[in-house]
């Protein structure tokens, strides 16, 4: 009897919360708990709710799917660490993504102006050969003879 006494108070004190912030994004709640261990130590729990429905009108049935992380005091620089350098790289993703697609425009621009050929140019005079001269026409598997 003692002992469930004991797991009740010490599952009393898991749950206490010192402090909360919740942010709604859209379908879910992130939720930010500064809670004590048993050692008296401060934690943050960061617990990501997305709500579910199933069914429709008046059948439909909510549901909450919930997931936690839960982050101690001495991992905190590294924590923010990390999440700021993956939060940059996303930023600078998108950054260079819009760099990307306008030089690719750019480049298919000038492409378009370079592909017409001139009339100096000795490339397109062996391919005019080649393609519509009669007396050069050759079989595609000629090229391939050794």
């Amino acid at each position: 009897m003692e002992e469930e006494k004991r797991k009740i108070d010490l599952g009393k004190k898991n749950n206490e919360i010192i402090y909360s912030k919740s942010i709604k994004a859209g379908n879910r709640i992130y939720y930010l708990d500064v809670k004590k261990s048993r050692r008296d130590e401060l934690y943050l729990a960061i617990t990501e709710s997305k709500k579910k429905k199933v069914g429709f009108d008046e059948n439909a049935q909510v549901t909450y799917e919930k997931h936690k992380i839960f982050l101690y005091r001495e991992d905190f620089d590294k924590f923010r660490e990390g999440l700021e350098d993956v939060m940059n790289f996303i930023k600078n993703q998108g950054e260079d993504e819009k760099k990307t697609e306008s030089n690719l425009e750019e480049d298919q621009k000038s492409n378009e102006i370079s592909e017409e050929p001139s009339e100096d140019d000795p490339v397109s005079d062996e391919l005019d050969k080649e393609n519509n001269d009669p007396k050069s026409e050759k079989n595609f598997f000629d090229k391939f003879k050794f």
